[in-house]
């Protein structure tokens, strides 16, 4: 059997299992800025979050709505489209970097980290919002015993 036109990796997995891990992947590099997986499926998703900040810098509802349509959760749609494109917008192309990073343990397959090339900026952001969520403490749930209190008589 011929491999001419045929276009993507599968993964060893059936068409929507394949559509929802790149959609899970892309709204995991939206929400958290970076993420580190497996180098083929760092190189199947760049090309998917690429279109859609393209798609993105329109800025009309119909790019809204297909944006949230390819992304999992509203949240991270949003998120892309109010935060992370306004500061890529000096840019025409090549939004996200590649970076190699170490083998995985078990199978020793090459792992890789995609993020943003103007990761500064939203790393920033990140940290602002970690830091307002550890500025709440929340209130010790310690039950305390009660003390007894032993009288003078109980002493003698």
């Amino acid at each position: 059997m011929h491999r001419h036109g045929y276009q993507g990796r599968k993964f060893h997995r059936k068409t929507d299992q394949r559509q929802a891990l790149i959609k899970g992947l892309a709204d995991s590099l939206v929400k958290y800025g970076s993420i580190e997986t497996s180098l083929y499926k760092a190189k199947e998703i760049r090309p998917y979050v690429e279109k859609l900040i393209t798609r993105a810098k329109k800025q009309d509802l119909q790019s809204r709505r297909i944006v949230i349509s390819r992304l999992q959760t509203l949240e991270s749609a949003h998120k892309l489209m109010d935060q992370i494109v306004p500061q890529l917008q000096s840019r025409t192309s090549g939004y996200l970097r590649i970076k190699k990073t170490k083998n995985r343990i078990g199978d020793n397959a090459q792992m890789a980290r995609i993020s943003f090339v103007d990761e500064i900026n939203l790393i920033d952001d990140i940290v602002e919002q970690v830091s307002t969520v550890k500025d709440v403490k929340p209130q010790p749930t310690v039950k305390s015993t009660p003390k007894v209190v032993k009288s003078q008589k109980d002493k003698a």
